[in-house]
């Protein structure tokens, strides 16, 4: 649902009919994860968000809902430094927040805190690479015609100023599998490419990239790689050590479901040298790369700090679980909707080829139309995909989901395949 779709709803319904009454604020204590987690643990699991259960929110791959541990960070840690707004609680809360949420965030990607810049979201953090890089006329990037603007079309941008070329790998009309998507970037590699920046998963498709091994292939030619995690950070288990990008981008506000405007940026310890700052000021990180990378003046250190709930509560629930239960509800969702007459999914159900996002056409439904009736008249939040490229709708569930989230989506755009909108 986009800005202006949420604004028309909330005029005709009011706020208070959308998101009625929340779910328990003072919910006991998650339980450990058991070796096979029930609904009902999934159950417990909502309960740490604020999203209403008659609300089936399948929008992740936009925005994430606020996980309840993070939102009562922000009011606590806000709240103790308004109450307390000395330089040395500033400088507390600098030191010590931010290089907790930085080891965090080195943890959860299998790297060091050395190797950890954190940004305002995915975009700064492209940005960042786009930027600090030294490209000249006669160096190439290869980039993939999928990726976000902040991955093409900054790329595209920078080129007209600095004279280096853009190479943009096509994008297939359906996944080619991991050797095809591997042989289509390989086969735009030169002599003078310097960098290949892609997309793990693509909003798009859903497609799930190779990326380890486009990474690896583009090592072997001593070529950067630049990998958008956007719909990747938060909902796979990520091993960036083993994958060994150059540079990978995240940010907090779509699947780790923490703080709004807070991302991540990894540099590999062997690319730190070839890249330059572009704002140059005071207040930088502490360890390694972010001394340089972070010296942005005065940030939001009370958000920064929140950062740490988000990490922790998916930590406890335990990552790879996490990974299984999202492709586990985008499993079931591509399954039921396949049954429906009409639809056609252009997202693959191969497991190796998607992860938790699921786009589909509703026959000669306008996406539109279905997506804003599904807002409104069922409480159902997904995404309306227009243009010629995989039209129709997505769907984008996520660990706090449950199956009746799933079943209700079905249903419901069963009945309006059937009635019309």
């Amino acid at each position: 649902m986009n800005r202006r779709e949420f604004a028309r709803l909330a005029a005709l319904a009011g706020s208070a009919a959308v998101f009625p009454a929340a779910l328990d604020a003072k919910a006991p204590p998650l339980r450990p994860t058991p070796a096979a987690p029930d609904e009902n643990f999934w159950r417990d699991v909502r309960a740490r968000f604020l999203v209403p259960r008659d609300v089936a929110f399948l929008n992740a791959a936009n925005l994430c809902p606020t996980s309840l541990p993070v939102i009562d960070a922000l009011d606590r840690v806000a709240r103790a430094y308004e109450a307390n707004p000395s330089p040395d609680a500033r400088s507390n809360l600098m030191a010590n927040g931010r290089e907790a949420a930085r080891k965090m965030l080195a943890e959860a990607l299998r790297v060091t805190p050395e190797e950890i810049v954190i940004t305002r979201n995915t975009t700064e953090g492209n940005n960042t690479i786009s930027s600090g890089l030294d490209l000249k006329a006669g160096d190439e990037v290869v980039v993939w015609a999928d990726n976000h603007p902040s991955n093409l079309n900054a790329w595209r941008q920078k080129a007209s100023r600095f004279g280096f070329t853009v190479v943009s790998v096509p994008v297939p009309p359906s996944h080619p599998g991991a050797d095809g998507y591997l042989d289509l970037f390989t086969k735009a590699f030169t002599p003078r490419t310097k960098l290949v920046a892609v997309t793990h998963v693509s909003s798009n498709s859903g497609d799930l990239l190779p990326v380890a091994e486009i990474c690896a292939a583009a090592r072997a030619r001593g070529i950067l790689s630049l990998v958008d995690g956007a719909q990747a950070f938060g909902v796979i288990d990520l091993d960036l050590a083993r994958m060994q990008p150059d540079f990978y981008t995240g940010s907090m506000h779509k699947w780790p479901c923490g703080p709004k405007e807070k991302g991540l940026l990894y540099v590999r310890q062997a690319a730190q040298d070839k890249l330059h700052p572009s704002v140059v000021g005071v207040y930088g990180g502490a360890v390694g790369i972010s001394r340089t990378f972070e010296t942005h003046g005065q940030r939001d250190d009370v958000a920064i700090a929140a950062v740490t709930e988000g990490l922790k509560l998916q930590g406890s629930i335990g990552r790879a679980a996490i990974e299984a239960r999202s492709r586990q509800l985008a499993q079931a969702l591509m399954e039921k909707l396949g049954r429906l007459d009409g639809v056609k999914l252009w997202t693959s159900r191969d497991p190796a080829r998607s992860a938790a996002i699921v786009i589909f056409q509703p026959g000669s439904l306008d996406p539109r139309k279905l997506n804003g009736a599904l807002a409104q008249n069922d409480k159902i939040v997904a995404t309306a995909r227009t243009g010629d490229h995989n039209p129709g709708l997505r769907l984008a569930p996520h660990f706090y989901n449950t199956m009746e989230d799933v079943d209700r989506a079905v249903s419901a755009i069963g009945k309006y395949l059937k009635s019309g909108v």
